[in-house]
């Protein structure tokens, strides 16, 4: 059943109908910004000045993928050199995440990578991590084949990208990015793909999740070990505590399990939280429901609230 649920949320996440209506749905947004920082820049300042007060780090994710003209990822590219100027004018403990759809990758290859490297640029002037985040299965090999190029090309060591653990590639993949001492969200995975790709069940992909962590904590690579599954953090402290790695944090999502956050974060652990804002929230959220059926319960209740 929760599987089906997850399913169905992901359908949702992509269908054009179900986000015209539940954009203008005002319950909708309300609850979403349990998840959303704001839909302005300065809220996300904001956000994020909150969570370096309680001794946590930050990555910004500016909204919004699939881009179909390339006029429109010239507000993007602005945006996210916007944003990294307030993060080091600002002084905030604080990257940036980006998706290579959101700057022009389904409109062409070079207008991509064009785009990127303005702000790339920048990010290397002021020393800010930059993560360019991983989408659905369609996009694993071009996103990978970019992250190397930038990185090798900016020799810049805080360029990093994202794996899903759900993936029967991930193990292969990382085996490979570790020896290049890569730097890694390790994520579980948040969109719907054929069990051709990507483990159906839960089980199998918290036991994918587990021996990839392992591994890599192994390498030279840099782990984000992205997840709010009890289970995972339980298993990433024992890894922790056992090969005593020092290229490693964890991650977690703005408005969710905040507490744990700050647990984590108070024994000594380095925690980043990964802080959307933008008017294109509609995807990100439903994604989220999808994630954890307590979210969805959240969401039906907040409907029946004046």
């Amino acid at each position: 059943m929760e599987n089906l649920l997850r399913r169905i949320l992901l359908y949702l996440s992509v269908a054009g109908w179900a986000r015209s209506i539940m954009s203008r749905w005002g319950v909708a947004r309300r609850v979403a910004l349990r998840f959303v920082a704001g839909e302005t820049l300065d809220e996300a300042v904001s956000a994020t000045k909150a969570l370096n007060a309680r001794n946590l780090l930050a990555s910004l994710d500016y909204l919004g993928e699939s881009v179909k003209r390339a006029e429109d990822t010239q507000e993007v590219v602005k945006t996210y050199r916007d944003l990294l100027k307030r993060i080091h004018d600002e002084g905030l403990k604080a990257g940036i995440s980006l998706k290579l759809t959101h700057f022009g990758l389904d409109i062409s290859e070079d207008l991509c990578q064009t785009n990127l490297r303005h702000v790339l640029t920048d990010a290397k002037q002021f020393g800010i991590p930059v993560t360019i985040d991983m989408e659905n299965t369609p996009y694993t090999d071009i996103t990978l084949k970019i992250y190397r190029t930038m990185r090798d090309e900016y020799n810049f060591d805080n360029v990093g990208t994202v794996i899903q653990a759900y993936l029967r590639r991930s193990e292969a993949d990382m085996q490979a990015l570790g020896a290049e001492g890569a730097h890694i969200r390790l994520c579980k995975g948040a969109y719907l793909e054929s069990p051709e790709h990507a483990f159906p069940d839960k089980p199998d992909v918290d036991a994918n999740y587990v021996k990839i962590m392992h591994n890599f904590l192994q390498t030279a690579g840099y782990l984000c070990i992205a997840t709010h599954d009890e289970k995972m953090i339980a298993a990433a402290a024992n890894e922790i505590k056992t090969l005593k790695p020092t290229r490693y944090e964890f991650q977690m999502l703005y408005g969710i399990r905040s507490a744990r956050q700050d647990e984590l974060a108070a024994a000594g652990y380095p925690v980043r939280v990964y802080v959307p804002f933008g008017a294109a929230w509609y995807p990100y959220f439903m994604r989220r429901l999808a994630e954890r059926p307590a979210n969805v319960w959240f969401f039906v209740r907040s409907l029946f609230r004046r």
